[in-house]
């Protein structure tokens, strides 16, 4: 059997709403991680009490209970893995996996039972609902009533807020169960009360979100927020993570603590706490418990007695209170040396930290981005200037974040923070050229050089001369450019009755016959490489033999699948690691009876590569004489043109009254045509001849014709 069992898009019910994550069982315990906060939940197989497999609405559930009394559910399980992890359970906890299901009868009556931190309601021996306490916020009592209040939970679409249990009388004398009723909630409920003395008191403290002066008074189970004109009472259970991060001036600090879930002000929610410190502020602390009470509640992690920055000691006392790791700047450096970066998200500028796991935005409004989440990140030009550029992330889920206006000299130090990371980056081909013309520019003066104002100008030069409106003055002669005097001769050629006035030479004529030609020819030349570019790409022949594989590499292929049997569950790096061990003790003998097998290989490859190219040359000697067969033909074809337009030039020079109207033609001067045409017809065929082999019969045939 294996170690472990993984299942993914497992949702965990907590608070009404359905978390999807990735569910996975080991002989340590259980673990989840919930996709959307990255959250863990670890339970030790020691812990647990009782594994319940039953039916619910995503197909089938498992419904864990740990000896403290905490209840863990989890959906989404097909019916089909019930034995598996039935026999998992048998195998590795010692437990057995019972069947319950639920009743359905819709009955309203019933018994209440408590058991940890859930209250069941049972119609028999069946449960109808169970209601985890920690969700209770109040719980009133009347005359044989009981009215529980819950949290509100902003990831449902519908909250649950309220449930009354009706308590019939008893005739038993000095028990009154609506209180005994309640007093069961109540030791479990998540009731918040403020009661007894706090630890200790911060007054005044600045706080970003919610924005205003706060004074924070320290409780051992919750942090009390007291302001002006709201109040906050916020469990340490939901501080997901704590950060401390400076800010770019190197004067001020901030202290974030994220929610979950959110604190609430009317229909606004706060997913993060942020506090901002002055560096400068120092504070002398005494705790208000005796020193042997602050030894054994916090193993030395505070004093009673405590003195430093602000900004410290608050840090230091939420960190032993809350009982989770700060979060600070790794190792990246902006250009400016700072550890994070100035930019713009949405309508707010702010402050973009890379983390070693993850970036987080402060301040308005907070966002926290974890690698894990992260599908690709994208480098995109600004918008409204070349000095900066943007960079966007898009998370698995969909969600876009876009970062502006980062002003281009921390381009470099990003790519590489990010490559670092092996983030997935959406335009390779194009940062890199980003990064080229940041390290070729980034000593320059902004003002004397601008590395994408001059790509820009590029581009829009290329685009003009495809557009045929180049304006530029360069010396060369391209088809697409304009010239006024160029076009007043085109002009005289096609439509003016006077041509030979526009000519500069003696023979005005046959210069302004010869130009169309030659243009012709130009876009040809320049057409031609475009052609070839793909045939001059060889890939991999498909039918050529494939190399021979290495003594190791045949022990490997005929060995794999024992090595599986042999290491179930084994991964694809540890089998190649475990391999090359068992390659390596393997003795002389064994290893001799691989080689002559790699030997054997290796022979019957060159035997094949010999039949194989004696058949590629045959082939090639094919393909060639095609290619010039081809070519005299394409030769034979253009010489006709050529000597067309040859025609044309010696009927000119004859021909004067060509000059006064091109369209009247007499027979005189079609006759002198087509006799002039035979004789260059003559010439050409024997300048040929002298300058090539003789022809082959079927191409003295095409000639002739």
């Amino acid at each position: 059997m294996a170690d472990t069992l993984e299942f993914n898009e497992i949702y965990q019910e907590v608070k009404g709403s359905m978390n999807d994550g990735r569910l996975r069982l080991s002989r340590q315990g259980v673990i989840f991680k919930n996709s959307k906060t990255g959250k863990v939940d670890n339970i030790q197989a020691s812990e647990l009490a009782e594994g319940v497999w039953r039916r619910v609405a995503l197909g089938h559930g498992l419904k864990l209970l740990t000896k403290n009394g905490h209840v863990y559910k989890y959906d989404g399980f097909r019916e089909s893995e019930f034995d598996k992890l039935s026999d998992f359970f048998k195998a590795h906890y010692c437990l057995e996996l019972a069947e319950k299901d639920l009743c359905v009868k819709g009955w309203n009556w019933g018994t209440v039972r408590f058991g940890g931190q859930l209250l069941s309601f049972d119609i028999g021996e069946q449960p109808v609902f169970e209601i985890p306490l920690s969700n209770v916020s109040q719980c009133t009592t009347g005359k044989n009533e009981v009215t529980l209040e819950f949290h509100q939970n902003d990831d449902a679409e519908v909250s649950l807020m309220e449930v009354r249990f009706y308590v019939p009388p008893t005739q038993e004398d000095g028990v009154d169960p609506v209180e005994a009723f309640a007093q069961n909630v109540l030791s479990k409920a998540d009731v918040i009360q403020a009661t007894g003395d706090a630890i200790c008191i911060f007054r005044e403290l600045q706080c970003l979100t919610p924005r205003g002066r706060y004074d924070i008074r320290i409780y051992p189970t919750f942090l009390h927020l007291h302001g002006k004109t709201f109040d906050y009472k916020i469990p340490y259970t939901t501080v997901l993570r704590l950060f401390l991060l400076p800010h770019k001036d190197q004067r001020q600090m901030f202290f974030v603590i994220s929610l979950d879930p959110p604190i609430k002000q009317g229909q606004t929610r706060y997913h993060f706490l942020i506090l901002l410190f002055s560096k400068d502020e120092d504070i002398s602390l005494t705790l208000n418990m005796n020193e042997e009470e602050v030894e054994k509640r916090f193993e030395g992690r505070l004093t009673k007695n405590m003195s430093g920055s602000l900004y410290e000691m608050v840090s230091r006392v939420m960190k032993a209170l809350v009982n989770r790791k700060i979060t600070v700047p790794g190792n990246f450096q902006g250009h400016s040396g700072a550890q994070c970066i100035t930019c713009s998200y949405k309508a707010s500028s702010g402050l973009l930290y890379p983390l070693e796991r993850g970036f987080i935005y402060v301040h308005k409004p907070p966002v926290h981005i974890r690698f894990d989440e992260i599908s690709f990140v994208n480098f995109a030009r600004g918008t409204t200037t070349t000095r900066s550029f943007d960079f966007e992330i898009e998370t698995k889920q969909g969600t876009q974040y876009t970062f502006s206006s980062i002003e281009r000299e921390e381009y470099g130090k990003l790519f590489d923070f990010v490559n670092a990371k092996k983030l997935n980056i959406k335009n390779r081909g194009l940062k890199e050229g980003m990064k080229q013309s940041y390290d070729e520019y980034a000593d320059s003066d902004e003002d004397q050089h601008d590395a994408y104002l001059e790509r820009m100008k590029e581009e829009g030069k290329i685009r003009e001369e495809n557009a045929n409106d180049s304006s530029d003055g360069s010396g060369e002669e391209t088809d697409s450019s304009f010239n006024p005097g160029e076009e007043d001769d085109d002009v005289a050629e096609e439509f003016d009755s006077n041509a030979s006035a526009s000519s500069s030479s003696g023979d005005g004529d046959s210069d302004r016959d010869d130009k169309k030609p030659a243009k012709k020819a130009k876009i040809v030349k320049d057409r031609k490489p475009r052609k070839k570019q793909p045939e001059s790409k060889k890939g991999k022949d498909p039918n050529a033999p494939k190399r021979p594989m290495s003594a190791y590499m045949l022990w490997l292929n005929a060995s794999r699948e024992k090595i599986k049997s042999d290491h179930p569950g084994i991964s694809i790096t540890d089998l190649s690691k475990k391999a090359g061990e068992l390659w390596k003790a393997m003795s002389k003998e064994k290893k001799e009876e691989w080689d002559r097998k790699a030997e054997d290989a290796r022979r019957d490859y060159e035997k094949a590569m010999k039949e194989y190219s004696v058949g590629s040359k045959a082939d090639s000697h094919r393909g060639e004489r095609s290619k010039k067969k081809k070519k005299k033909q394409e030769k034979q074809v253009k010489g006709k043109g050529d000597k067309k337009g040859a025609t044309s030039k010696s009927s000119s020079s004859k021909s004067p009254a060509k000059g006064m109207s091109d369209s009247f033609k007499s027979k005189e001067f079609v006759s002198s045509d087509e006799s002039s045409s035979a004789e260059s017809k003559k010439e050409d065929s024997e300048e040929e001849g002298a300058a090539s082999p003789p022809p082959s019969s079927e191409d003295s045939a095409s000639g002739s014709d």
